[in-house]
């Protein structure tokens, strides 16, 4: 749920900041921020936005805007537990230069140069700085079951622990109707013999670790160079602005 004008409404009459908060967590839905861990980040994530963008002066209608920047960005994050990080930033970038230029349909000037990059920069050193924590506790981990069905072959043998177990239920069925005591007989435990379906499993089961594990480290690499491309652009972001010095001097006739 957007943050829209009649919340700023409600969220400017709020005297302090327990105020603010409690109301915020009514107009986001949050139920108990103090028992569920990801009520809390929502709530402190959009509390200390709410503080930026009073501390900026931002009018009513920028706050609203700001905050669904800011829900939109999240979405995008955690929709994926892969890792996006550049195309969330891509994303946030050309969303928030939209409202900075005044061409409708397509864009409008709500924001002016200096609050566009004071937003810029809040997001960037607030939440891409924990974007791995927000993906780590939003997003589910993704596991794989893979079952495989070999055609043209016979299906595997039982194992001698499920003739074990199925003689231990007859067992159990003739000892709850009693009408013969059952001679105990003691045979030798069978061998398994290897067969084709488990040998042509094993193999398959060798080959598909040993691509997963080349897999996970192509995307570890992929991932430590995405990584890295993105501290260079926030080092950049971050370098104080300076003017290029001129080189000649006036000349005076």
């Amino acid at each position: 749920k957007y943050l829209d004008i009649h919340s700023m409404h409600r969220l400017e009459k709020t005297a302090n900041t327990e105020e603010m908060r409690e109301v915020l967590a009514e107009l986001l839905g949050l139920s108990c921020p103090e028992q569920s861990l990801r009520d809390a980040i929502i709530l402190d994530l959009f509390s200390h936005a709410l503080i930026f963008c009073r501390q900026q002066g931002f009018s009513l209608e920028q706050t609203s805007t700001a905050c669904a920047l800011l829900q939109d960005l999240h979405k995008a994050c955690v929709a994926t537990p892969l890792g996006n990080v550049e195309e969330c930033y891509r994303y946030f970038t050309s969303v928030l230069f939209r409202h900075g230029v005044r061409r409708p349909p397509f864009s409008i000037n709500l924001f002016r140069e200096e609050q566009l990059l004071a937003l810029a920069d809040y997001v960037v050193n607030t939440y891409f700085r924990h974007f791995k924590l927000y993906k780590y506790v939003f997003t589910p981990q993704v596991r794989l079951d893979l079952s495989l069905t070999y055609v043209g072959l016979q299906p595997p043998k039982l194992w001698p622990e499920d003739e074990t177990e199925r003689g231990g239920k007859e067992a159990e069925e003739q000892a709850v109707t009693p009408q013969e005591e059952p001679e105990t007989v003691v045979s030798p435990e069978p061998q398994p013999e290897p067969s084709q379906v488990s040998t042509l499993q094993a193999y398959i089961r060798t080959q598909m670790n040993k691509e997963l594990r080349q897999l996970q480290q192509l995307m570890e690499e992929r991932l430590q160079a995405s990584e890295e491309r993105l501290s260079s652009k926030l080092a950049t972001l971050e370098r104080p602005f300076q003017p290029p010095s001129s080189k000649g001097k006036n000349k005076t006739k």
